[in-house]
């Protein structure tokens, strides 16, 4: 479904991404992690070929379902982007225009990449869909009147509103409490699993990763360092900064909180990326070793 091999610069600043390397197939859900800086919000913004909006450059190719996305016209692209590659933003209140009713936000969404209306029942449908409540007078809510947890839960019905094949959540449980984060994370894997989307969820938390994710990949300094299936990465680190970064996570709190779905068994090992200049950069920077403890429904128009 995806295949990644890219570098991405900014004016001024050359392999902020360099010599990038990951694969997603259907319904996977991949999680990147990595301390601020690492590049993870600039690889969301090249997959959706947004960076150059801030001066960014893409080296290589994206090839999302047999077409690269680094080579086609801006016109092909905006078909892909909010269709077929969804994505979904860490805080609702700064992504959602406070002053605009439900259904307003969800009609604008529809007409991006549809002539027709979409109709109400549709809109209640898809609320259901991510536990909103599915009533008319819910559509009349400003999203400024919405709690974090329904924002949220907004952001991702706005993102699978056309059935996307690829999903980028960049942060997207930042910003909720432990208990909202959970119902998010669960709405994700059920995302994934009944409709076969991949979703590459970007994170902080380590711990939600654990949760969600069948496969997880280490961005360090712009280069992904360790990718393999989460399990084994998280039990077994091979590179000294993945080993460091999971070696923080207290054993007990990663025991406790078991996967939201079983986890699906992938193709493929445990994998370190061979990339000299960059397998002994936490060390350079005094990182020590450390050892770790169907398509979706269609909707209906009018």
């Amino acid at each position: 479904m995806l295949q990644v091999e890219l570098s991405a610069d900014y004016p001024g600043r050359k392999d902020v991404l360099h010599n990038l390397t990951f694969d997603m197939s259907e319904g996977e859900v991949v999680g990147l992690v990595g301390q601020s800086g690492s590049g993870k919000s600039t690889l969301a913004l090249a997959l959706l070929r947004l960076l150059n909006f801030r001066g960014g450059e893409v080296r290589g190719k994206i090839v999302f379902e047999g077409q690269d996305l680094v080579t086609v016209p801006e016109s092909v692209m905006r078909t892909y982007r909010g269709c077929k590659i969804a994505y979904v933003p860490q805080s609702p209140t700064t992504s959602l225009n406070a002053a605009l009713r439900i259904r307003t936000l969800i009609s604008e969404a529809w007409r991006a990449h549809n002539p027709q209306p979409l109709a109400q029942t549709a809109m209640l449908e898809l609320l259901a869909r991510v536990s909103l409540p599915a009533e008319e007078s819910f559509l009349q809510l400003r999203s400024g009147q919405l709690s974090v947890g329904q924002g949220q839960r907004l952001l991702i019905a706005l993102a699978v509103l056309h059935g996307p094949r690829l999903i980028v959540a960049d942060e997207p449980t930042s910003a909720l409490d432990v208990i909202t984060q959970q119902d998010i994370l669960a709405l994700f894997r059920k995302i994934s699993d009944e409709s076969g989307t991949a979703i590459l969820f970007i994170s902080h938390d380590l711990l939600s990763v654990a949760q969600i994710c069948d496969r997880v990949a280490i961005l360090y300094g712009g280069a992904i360092v360790e990718i393999g299936p989460t399990t084994e990465v998280f039990q077994r680190p091979r590179h000294p900064y993945a080993q460091r970064l999971i070696g923080a996570i207290p054993r007990l709190a990663l025991e406790s909180r078991p996967p939201v779905a079983p986890r699906r068994v992938q193709a493929g090992s445990l994998s370190l990326v061979s990339n000299p200049t960059n397998s002994c950069a936490p060390q350079a920077r005094g990182l020590e070793r450390r050892s770790p403890g169907t398509h979706s429904p269609g909707l209906k128009r009018v």
